[in-house]
């Protein structure tokens, strides 16, 4: 693979959506060197809540499609 900036962004933009955005959040955290501790804690409960929620049925999981439609704004 070619170590060039514009070669790789011009191979990653050939990529389907979902490809680019896996890769775009890949390098996004790879900026992120230092991890606060209370953050990480933050969202270790609050993706415990979220579970807790969707296992006693208090809300309800949207499939991606909707999600999409919706971020889209369709």
């Amino acid at each position: 693979m070619s170590e060039d900036p514009a070669v790789v962004l011009r191979e990653a933009l050939r990529l389907p959506i979902g490809a680019r955005a896996a890769l775009a959040a890949a390098l996004l955290e790879s900026l992120e060197t230092e991890v606060d501790e209370d953050a990480e804690e933050a969202w270790r409960i609050e993706i415990q809540r979220r579970v807790r929620d969707l296992d006693a049925g208090r809300v309800q999981p949207l499939p991606w499609p909707e999600v999409w439609r919706r971020i889209a704004g369709e």
